[in-house]
C-alpha cells in the first residue's frame, strides 16, 4: 500500500529542524538547509523519515522538487 503526504517546507530556517503538526494535521518542516542544489530536499526527506519513524528508503519526493508545498510516497 503506497500512501502520499504533502507537507509545506520552510528551508533556511533557524527554527529547523522540526517537523510542525498542524490543527488539521498538515505538516510544515523547518529545515536550516537552504534550498539550493536539492540540500533542503534531502534534508526534509530525512527528518519526515524520521517524523514516520521509517528508514529514509521508504519515503521518497515525487512532486514539488523546486517547490515550497512538497508530495511525497511513503511506502510502510
Amino acid at each position: 500500500m503506497n500512501d502520499s503526504v504533502v507537507v509545506r517546507v520552510k528551508p533556511g530556517s533557524r527554527k529547523g529542524p522540526l517537523v510542525e503538526v498542524g490543527p488539521n494535521g498538515e505538516l510544515t518542516i523547518y529545515v536550516r538547509e537552504p534550498a539550493v542544489d536539492g540540500k533542503a530536499n534531502d534534508a526534509v526527506t530525512r527528518l519526515l523519515a524520521a517524523h514516520l519513524q521509517l528508514p529514509r528508503s521508504r519515503v521518497e519526493l515525487i512532486s514539488g522538487a523546486a517547490s515550497r508545498l512538497k508530495r511525497f510516497r511513503v511506502n510502510p
